[in-house]
């Protein structure tokens, strides 16, 4: 049987007694796109921070390529091969826009992938910016990254992940508060990451643009896995809709 790059075995969380995330379970092959859906509040986030080790679990266990990370630190979990993006953008501000990239492709993950192979990293950083949507020839990767609007810090946030050469990215809302022509330039990219190997874990409330990347769906809802199945498939579940009170779901 070929070994998951990632299995997540009845995962909680609780907080205070009160449950975050509850017994949720699934099975990830490498190369595959999973989106993760539901309603605001469902624990969308707090299984990302389970998986990625950013918050311990009451209970339940992670395994990324058969070997158990439960209990592994966020900085080890990245070496093994995940890298993750955060809904509020959390770049180093006073930074001009490309040295943010210097860090993470100085990361012994790429190091120990790249050895000395990399050549000269400030050109490297500004190749990665472009790739995101940068344009090379203007100032804009530059400017100290407090500088930078809204769309811009959220491609960044993706170009400093791309850095680590993640075998897993998990991508939590990368989309929000993007304009739609923002997004429709970055949908190229996404599924060219797909196509390319990486195995891609996806939290978004932009239902359309998700379904064009990812095959397989997840849904929950307070905390509980409700549904499991292709996009056409949860979309049209009542229990999916009920969860959803009304929101427009479109496939």
């Amino acid at each position: 049987m070929t070994i998951p790059i990632l299995a997540v075995d009845r995962l909680s969380k609780s907080f205070g007694g009160i449950g975050a995330v509850y017994e949720v379970g699934f099975e990830l092959e490498a190369g595959s796109a999973l989106g993760i859906i539901g309603p605001n509040g469902s624990g969308k986030t707090t299984l990302v921070n389970l998986i990625t080790g950013f918050v311990p679990p009451t209970s339940g266990r992670v395994f990324f390529k058969g070997q158990e990370i439960t209990r592994l630190e966020p900085h080890k979990r990245v070496g093994l091969g995940i890298a993750r993006s955060f809904q509020m953008v959390r770049p180093f501000y006073n930074l001009p826009t490309f040295k943010n990239l210097i860090i993470p492709l100085y990361s012994p993950r790429v190091r120990s992938i790249k050895g000395g192979g990399y050549g000269n990293r400030d050109e490297v950083a500004i190749h990665l910016l472009e790739e995101v949507g940068f344009e090379r020839d203007s100032p804009v990767p530059y400017k100290t990254a407090r500088n930078l609007p809204h769309g811009y810090l959220k491609r960044l946030e993706l170009a400093r992940c791309l850095a680590l050469e993640p075998e897993l990215l998990i991508l939590d809302e990368l989309f929000s508060g993007m304009s739609l022509s923002e997004i429709a330039s970055l949908l190229p990219l996404i599924e060219k990451i797909r196509e390319q190997g990486t195995t891609l874990i996806m939290v978004e409330h932009r239902l359309r643009e998700l379904f064009r990347v990812v095959k397989k769906v997840i849904v929950l809802n307070f905390g509980q896995k409700i549904a499991e199945g292709s996009p056409s498939e949860v979309v049209e579940l009542e229990s999916v809709r009920k969860a959803y009170l009304g929101t427009e779901i479109q496939g």
